[in-house]
């Protein structure tokens, strides 16, 4: 689970870096007009909300499907060992993928606020 865990937070990281080296910048885009940029092939302020956004919904959504694989195993793991503790292992899994799915649900209200507030 660590190397796991490891590869996920180089490969955050690597994220992080690529949408930070890619995000325009706005004092130069404010000088130098918006068509200049799109011409000179790099990213509008429109393309970098939409770049931010898809970053932050796949990198949520890939960490929520990792969470919910592990929560899921761990109960079938638990229920395998105690049939008898079957139901209150059920309901403890049933409000944790509750929590996790929440989290992710935050994170596309976000990506909405990103694209059409912002």
């Amino acid at each position: 689970m660590k190397n796991v865990l490891k590869r996920l937070f180089i490969a955050l990281m690597l994220v992080m870096v690529s949408a930070a080296l890619l995000s325009p910048v706005k004092a130069g885009a404010a000088q130098a007009g918006e068509e200049q940029i799109e011409e000179a092939g790099g990213m509008s302020e429109t393309n970098g909300k939409a770049f931010a956004a898809g970053i932050a919904i796949a990198v949520v959504a890939a960490a929520g499907a990792i969470a919910m694989s592990h929560a899921i195993s761990k109960s079938a793991e638990g229920i395998s060992r105690q049939p008898e503790a079957e139901g209150p292992i059920r309901t403890s899994l049933m409000l944790g993928l509750v929590f996790i799915e929440t989290a992710i649900i935050y994170a596309l209200i976000i990506a909405i606020l990103i694209i059409f507030v912002l």
